[in-house]
């Protein structure tokens, strides 16, 4: 019993440090998109009517794809945390990938 226990204990501390506690930050999100995202292009981008953008899945992947096009070198979080930003702001999209 104290094996089979000592070694719950152990998966638990375990699953602590592996699984990243990482919730998205949306003030992040809009700091990165003002200081790199505007120099290419406006926000009126977002919120004409013929939208190349039209559900979440769509709005990450256009931040990955402008992120590697202006070598940005962002970690996934900063990714996450713009996309976060523009769905809050512009898209309202379902936040399903």
């Amino acid at each position: 019993m104290k094996k089979i226990l000592r070694l719950f204990f152990l998966y638990i501390l375990s699953t602590i440090f592996i699984i990243p506690s990482y919730a998205v930050d949306v003030a992040n999100g809009k700091l990165l998109h003002d200081e790199n995202c505007l120099r290419c292009h406006n926000e009126s981008k977002y919120v004409r009517e013929k939208r190349m953008v039209n559900n979440f899945k769509q709005l990450h992947e256009r931040v990955v794809q402008c992120e590697i096009m202006a070598e940005l070198m962002w970690f996934d979080e900063e990714i996450e945390d713009v996309t976060a930003y523009l769905n809050n702001e512009f898209y309202k999209f379902d936040m399903e990938k």
